[in-house]
């Protein structure tokens, strides 16, 4: 019986500690300066519209970018579908640089064949 409980106990605590930390990944906004704005546009290279959050790997004439995006619900919600998220698109963002990844980049929002979809 005390054994049950033991086990139990540790597979709380495991759960406990991974659950914080998935949350302390997800929420690090304050690593963007807001203070900074950029303006990117070049050409998609890869994308993901997976959770927590979808992204693209846009291709600047400067540097390729990670660029973190909203949740795929809140994109579909805003008008903007996986299938516009392609290679070979052209994109254009607004969005706060990473503090100390220089290739990172959180989009407030995306404009793809015109239409801008604001992602916060």
């Amino acid at each position: 019986m005390k054994q049950n409980v033991m086990k139990r106990l540790i597979l709380l605590g495991t759960f406990i500690a991974l659950a914080a930390g998935s949350a302390f990944a997800h929420h690090g906004w304050s690593e963007y300066q807001a203070d900074k704005p950029l303006d990117l546009s070049g050409t998609i290279e890869q994308a993901g519209y997976e959770q927590p959050h979808g992204f693209v790997r846009l291709k600047t004439a400067g540097k390729t970018w990670l660029v973190v995006l909203a949740p795929p619900s809140r994109m579909e919600s805003r008008g903007l579908p996986p299938d516009k998220l392609v290679p070979g698109q052209k994109a254009s963002v607004h969005g706060y640089p990473h503090r100390s990844k220089g290739d990172e980049l959180r989009a407030e929002r995306i404009t793809i064949e015109g239409k801008t979809t604001e992602l916060r």
